[in-house]
Order: structure tokens, then sequence, then C-alpha cells
């Protein structure tokens, strides 16, 4: 019998970067999911990327991960959203042809190599002592594997809500997961609902424009991935529209909010805190005159429109009779019906770092049976779930990425240490190193990671290194060129900035308020030269310079928390001098770094103290070591 380094139950975007990343890796790989014809499938609106998700992406594109080239070549508009704020808080988003994206996807996982895709309904995880075997179908078909990742999306016990009516299924038109959740739960993990829902689809040849404003591209759209050389100018993009909710839409769905699944008590789930359904919306915010309704295209050769901002579960004629109030949409045919949909999720807290379960060995879980909502933390979560199932396979040490490395190290962080009640969403206000993880370094921080782990070739990483050594090297110019103040006053006058009195470098004359590179380069011949996306590096280290080095201290700081690694069968019981919460958090946890139990809600400081000097005596009476990891 065949044995495959890896079995990726689902084929969202979680189970396709978590079946990519080990077939890459030389792993044999089996990706097991109902219906090739889903494979792809954006369940959801037609975006990739967006506020603290588009770094997400860039991420998992360095990392040798498919989303950013599939947002690339499919992508039918493109924009950098928090564009006049600072760059550490950019965002790329772009939407897709949803169809183009499906077919792209399914075009990759057909044609890589070490990946074999079954179609099949898993039904049990094969466990032996404690270890992960195979996988089970409901047609009896038993696959072994070493590894085995979980990537069911919304499948898990999977339940529709259109008004009172529940249609079993974790997509519309697909049937849930129901033989798999029993096994997970037979297997001792926790499950919980949460609940999530998508707006109706609309015929975008009834819609009234003219009552909207229109949203359009980027002049200039910007890639998601490095090994995208740039967004052709005769690509045809599409607008965006954006239009709003109105008093009489409020009172539609006011008096209807006895037929809403989640306030009738049909629902006994968990909803999305940031991206919440028009019903969530009235009910936290029901002072607002207006929501924003925007109207994303579903592809080039489609009429069909997706609503975003009006997410709902009410009944199909209460939808009808709200969504024609929205100016432009008096007239609006609908192709679809918004629902809602509730779903089982297992509690992150139960998985290490490199999100393998801590119950069984070899069993990894990503996407939003962890309890995330959103393509891209699901595609992040796969991909780090398979690169570490092929190194557990390979023999090989797990790969973990810390908070002040990446969002990837940020998110699974906060899965495994904190959990969640709630629906996670990805947001650049989590990360508190965000000045030196942005979006515009993804490259420089993770290059060598994925070259190390066979996911960048020697020419990539070579690329990103002299993109790099030039960005030294314009700094260094920089610093070395020295102006006089008839050279630059001209310059300091337009900038609003005061006049020089003296020779100076360029580089202080570049860290004044006002003063931009583009500006020097209007002297400077060497640099009117500069590659923009080196020019955009340049100017941005020498600016922030003081706040950059600020955080690189903090990082250091806290550092030698995360190398002090703990024991995994520590007996907490026998740690004196701790409080019985924590003691019963810790337990909870198992925290592998006492950086971890650090970041535990309710862990005070006290007792992390508390733990060092335990860990001190532990290591050196119980096995003559030390806690340094």
């Amino acid at each position: 019998m065949k044995t495959f380094g890896c079995i990726v139950i689902g084929a969202g975007h979680a189970g396709i970067e978590a079946a990519l990343a080990p077939a890459r890796m030389g792993t044999l790989t089996l990706m097991l999911s109902y219906s090739f014809d889903t494979v792809g499938q954006m369940s959801c609106n037609p975006a990739i990327g967006g506020v603290g998700k588009g770094q997400l992406v860039r991420e998992v594109d360095v990392l040798g991960g498919e989303m950013g080239l599939a947002a690339d070549t499919t992508g039918i508009q493109f924009r950098r959203l928090n564009a006049s704020k600072g760059p550490a808080v950019h965002s790329s988003r772009c939407q897709s042809d949803r169809e183009r994206y499906r077919a792209y996807m399914q075009a990759v996982v057909k044609n890589q190599p070490n990946l074999t895709f079954q179609e099949g309904e898993a039904a049990e995880i094969v466990v032996s002592a404690g270890r992960v075997t195979g996988v089970r179908t409901v047609a009896g078909e038993f696959f072994a594997a070493l590894t085995v990742i979980v990537t069911s999306g919304t499948f898990l016990n999977g339940r529709m809500h259109v008004g009172r009516t529940i249609t079993p299924g974790g997509r519309i038109g697909e049937k849930p997961s129901l033989e798999l959740a029993r096994c997970i739960a037979d297997l001792g993990f926790e499950l919980r609902n949460f609940k999530t829902g998508t707006p109706a689809r609309l015929d975008g040849r009834t819609i009234d424009y003219s009552r909207m404003q229109r949203q359009d591209s980027d002049e200039k759209p910007l890639p998601f991935s490095y090994r995208t050389p740039g967004i052709s100018a005769d690509r045809r993009l599409l607008p965006c529209w954006i239009t709003h909710t109105t008093d009489e839409t409020h009172r539609i769905i006011r008096e209807n909010f006895h037929l809403s699944p989640m306030y009738s008590g049909q629902i006994d789930a968990t909803g999305v805190r940031y991206c919440p359904s028009i019903e969530d919306k009235l009910k936290k915010f029901g002072d607002r005159s207006g929501h924003h309704v925007f109207l994303e295209p579903d592809g080039l050769d489609t009429p069909i429109i997706y609503p975003n901002g009006i997410s709902t579960g009410l009944p199909e004629d209460v939808q009808v009779a709200f969504v024609r109030t929205i100016p432009g949409l008096e007239r609006a045919e609908f192709i679809r019906y918004g629902y809602s949909i509730e779903h089982a999720v297992i509690r992150a807290e139960e998985l290490s770092s490199s999100l393998e379960s801590k119950r069984i060995a070899g069993l990894f879980f990503a996407g939003q049976v962890n309890g995330t909502t959103g393509y891209e933390e699901a595609a992040a979560q796969g991909l780090m779930a398979g690169i570490n199932a092929a190194l557990l396979a390979q023999g090989r040490e797990p790969f973990v990425l810390g908070r002040d490395e990446a969002y990837l190290g940020v998110l699974i962080d906060d899965l495994i240490t904190r959990g969640t009640n709630e629906p996670y969403r990805m947001f650049t206000s989590r990360v508190e190193y965000r000045l030196l993880v942005r979006e515009n370094n993804t490259d420089w921080r993770l290059a060598r990671h994925a070259h190390r782990l066979g996911l960048m070739s020697d020419a990539g990483l070579a690329r990103v290194e002299q993109k790099y050594r030039a960005v030294e090297d314009g700094i260094r110019y920089l610093r070395e060129r020295r102006v006089t103040p008839a050279d630059i006053n001209d310059i300091l006058t337009a900038a609003g900035s005061a006049p020089a009195v003296k020779s100076t470098d360029l580089l202080h004359i570049l860290r004044r308020p006002g003063v931009s590179l583009e500006r020097l380069a209007g002297i400077d011949e060497v640099l009117r030269g500069l590659p923009a996306e080196v020019a955009e590096h340049v100017e941005y280290e020498v600016k922030y310079e003081g706040f950059i080095d600020r955080q690189k201290k903090e990082v250091e700081k806290f550092r030698h928390l995360e190398n002090i690694r703990l024991p995994a069968d520590l007996d907490y019981a026998k740690v004196p001098g701790i409080s019985h919460e924590v003691r019963q958090k810790l337990s909870h946890f198992r925290p592998a770094t006492l950086g971890q139990a650090n970041r535990i809600s309710g862990i005070t400081p006290a007792a992390i103290s508390v733990l060092m000097v335990y860990l001190r005596r532990f290591f050196e009476e119980s096995r003559g070591g030390t806690a340094q990891g």
C-alpha cells in the first residue's frame, strides 16, 4: 500500500496551500475533497487582500504559496489601501474574476508534481498509539499517511439558513461533512459553532450605477507576488461602485429581526464581529443613518454583482424588499439570495505553533476550522500547516515564525495562545511590530526561510538579495552625498521646510518633514536612476530609522522569553507561588515557551517571574541542564 507523506482534507484556500507546500518540498501528497470542480472556489466575495490581509498574501507568496500569483493573474481591479498613511499599514487588495481564479487554481493543482487529487468524502482520521496513520472515506477506501491536515472550511456540521429554512450544507449546493465532524469529536476535540454568511448576488444589468460613487483601480497597480513582473497596462480592469443603506432599509430589517436566524434563536453560534451581517450592524450600530454597500463585479464575462456589506440570513422576500430601498438598486434582480451558515470549529489552543495537534501526533488543522474567517487567513494557515507536515514527514524540525517576523507569526500565535471566542480576522492593529513587518519588505523578511525550505529558487533569493543591496547602497549614497544651501534651499522652501544654512548630507535633508526622495531626485541623477521599489525602501528606512531602531530594541527585550522553552510534560500543579487561575490556564494552553505563556490572557508578570525561577531549578535539579532553548 502506498503511504503518502501528507493527506490534505479539503480543497479551499487553506487546502490548496496546505497541499502545494509539501508537494513542492518533495513530499508525496494527497488532496481529498468532494469534487475537483470546486477546487479554488471563492465562496464569498471575489476579492483577495485588504487591511492586514494583503500582508498575509504577500507572506504566503514569498514562502512559495500560490494565492498572490493567482490574484495577480486573475485580478480585475487593484488598489492599495491606507495609501495616505505610513507604509507600515499599507495593504493591497484586488478584485479577482471568480471563475478565472478557480480555473487558475485547478490548473496549478492538476499540474503540481508529487500531488494527487482524489474525489471522496473523508469520514475518519485513523489513529494508532496516539499518532495519525491515514484517512478512511465514506466509501470505505483507506489512504495511509504520515501526516494529515484538516482544512474543512465551513463544512463540519455545516447548516445554511435563509429565514426559517435550514439546509444542511457547507456551501450552496454542497453537502456538509458530518462523519468527519463526529470523528474529530470522538478523538477528543471540543467542537463549537461559529457563524458566517454571504449576501445576495445581483444582476448588474438591472443596477442604476448613475446613483453611485465610482471606485476605479489604481493607475499603477502593484502586484501581490514578487514573481509577477507587473500588471500589464492593457489589462482590462473594472470599477467597483459605492452606495449605502437608508432609513427605509433599516426600517424593513428591524421589522423582521424576528425572522433573522441569528436573532430568532435558530442559530446557536458566534458571528463575525468585523464582517457582520446587516442585521448585526443595525443591532450594534443602530444610531447610524446608513452603511456603505460596495458593488463588486464577479468577473469580466458575467453580469453577477456581489453587494459587499449586506450579508444576511433574512427570508428571500425581506431581502428583496430591503435591497430595493438602496440607491441604485431599486430595480435590482436577484441571481441568488444571501444566507447565513453555521459550522463547527475546534479550539485552536489545542494546537502547537506548527499547527500540529498536541493531542495526536501528525494531525494538523488549518483555516476556518481553527476559528478564523477570510480567504487570506485560511491560506496562511494552510501554507504553514503544509510546510510543517512536510518537515515532520521528513524528520526535520518544525518551522515557526515569531511575532516580530511576520503577520503569519502573529496570526498563529494569537490563535494558539489566546484562542478566539468569535471568528478571527487579521488586522494591522494586531501586529505590535508592524514597522518591522511591513507589506513592502516581505521578501527580505522571509526569502531566506523560503530558500532553506526549498520553496524559493537560488535565482529568486539572488534577486531579493540584489534588491536590498541596492537599498543599502542608496542609503550609503545619501549619507555621503553632500549639498550646499544653494543646491537644496529651493527644494526645502517648496517643501515648507526651513532653509539650510550650511552644507549637509542628503540623508539629513530627507529626514525633514515634507521632503521626499522624489523631490531630491530633481537635483540628483543617481537618485533619479533608483528603481521605484528600491527608492520606496530607501526613503522609508531613512525617515523611520529612529522608530525602527526602537522597535528592534523592544523585540530584543522580549526575545529572551521566546528562547526559554517550557517542557511539554511540565506539571503546573507542582509550581509554587502561582494562582489557581494561572495554573489552570497554563495547563490548558500548554505554551511552548515563556514568551507564549506571557501572552496568554490573565498570566501576570509575577507569574512569569515565578515560572522563570522554577524552570531554572527544575532544569538544574532534574536534568542538570539549562532552561535556555
